[in-house]
């Protein structure tokens, strides 16, 4: 830049004579933007995920809900290591303990002491012969085995199968629903049509089917789980499928020559993943519950190995004598499905902000 001269007038003159004094250390520099410097962006960019994880964070029911269901499938994946007891061991001289924890004996639920039928307050481990510094932290079954122990690898159980069935859930129900939608025309009508028979078959009728031909376990309930479990999934996508296929830039890629296995892959299936996780977090406890619910009546995991389901059918029949055998399980269910719930309510807001409004 040129230097801008001052013009010679009297009172241009004047004013530098009033000035000659001052030193060159009074003044600062205007050290301005420019225009161009002006218009950036002082803020980082957020992708999509980055962006619904500062919203997620500010919901603090989510939040709680996130690291709860962290810390119970940590606790589960190593349940070797954080089972006190072997969970099949038996021990019937030990049966039917009540729950003991050292440094809570002051609490009367946690002090191993219980009340008799004849309403005297007895020990029931200096009955049993328990040695001292043998704890059952939740007591003991009706054959003597750790109910803690059996808690731990029964919700490993109950993991297991809702993470199987949400695996088959994204396989089957991404794939059929988005080919559904993307193909249309009478091939989208006869795949709807299969959709509404299978929907129409009740779960509990595929499960006796199911027992006809395999044998009850964990490979079973899977299977049928996931016979049906990926219908409200495939529609979610196929809906999805049919308003993303007209947008423009999908057009842009048809025009462009690009082949339809690509454009469902790189454009229409990462606009919707938003939509799935949320759909998968509401199928996770579904699963659980129906596990538990096949075992709580008697056709899902079989002995001796447990699920929540199988512990809280064997409290059920103890209830009114013995009710944390039943207590217990029931509360680690009840708290797995209602933060993985409030974790999906969450993820809801947090992908599409306008549908909380």
């Amino acid at each position: 830049m040129t230097p801008f001269k001052i013009p010679r007038t009297p009172y241009n003159d004047s004013l530098l004579q009033q000035t000659s004094d001052l030193e060159d250390a009074l003044f600062t520099s205007d050290n301005r933007l420019d225009s161009i410097k002006n218009e950036e962006i002082i803020a980082p960019t957020l992708n999509f995920f980055q962006d619904s994880w500062r919203r997620l964070k500010k919901n603090r029911g989510a939040l709680i809900s996130l690291f709860i269901i962290i810390l119970i499938v940590f606790i589960a994946a190593f349940a070797p290591f954080f089972a006190p007891h072997n969970p099949t061991a038996q021990n019937p001289a030990w049966s039917n303990l009540p729950p003991k924890i050292p440094g809570l004996e002051n609490f009367s639920w946690f002090n191993g002491m219980s009340v008799n039928r004849g309403g005297t307050l007895v020990n029931n481990y200096e009955q049993a012969g328990v040695p001292e510094g043998v704890y059952y932290y939740l007591g003991t079954d009706s054959l003597g085995r750790d109910l803690l122990s059996r808690i731990i690898y029964g919700t490993r159980i109950s993991l297991i199968v809702a993470f199987a069935a949400a695996l088959i859930n994204l396989i089957f129900g991404i794939t059929y629903g988005i080919i559904s939608g993307w193909v249309g025309g009478r091939a989208d009508n006869i795949m709807q049509r299969i959709l509404e028979i299978l929907s129409g078959v009740p779960n509990l009728v595929i499960v006796v089917l199911m027992l006809l031909v395999m044998r009850p376990g964990l490979l079973s309930i899977i299977i049928t789980i996931a016979l049906t479990s990926w219908i409200t999934m495939s529609r979610v996508v196929r809906a999805q499928t049919i308003r993303l296929k007209q947008q423009e830039y999908v057009l842009a890629a048809q025009v462009l020559g690009q082949p339809a296995y690509k454009i469902m892959l790189k454009h229409i299936l990462p606009n919707m993943m938003g939509l799935i996780i949320v759909q998968v977090m509401f199928a996770l406890p579904s699963a659980i519950f129906f596990e538990a619910f096949l075992s709580f009546i008697g056709i899902g995991i079989p002995a001796p190995n447990a699920s929540l389901g199988t512990l809280i059918n064997d409290g059920y029949k103890t209830f009114r004598f013995i009710p944390h055998l039943m207590w217990y399980p029931a509360a680690v269910i009840s708290l797995l499905m209602l933060s993985f719930n409030l974790l999906a309510d969450g993820l809801r807001d947090a992908f599409d902000p306008k549908m909380k409004e």
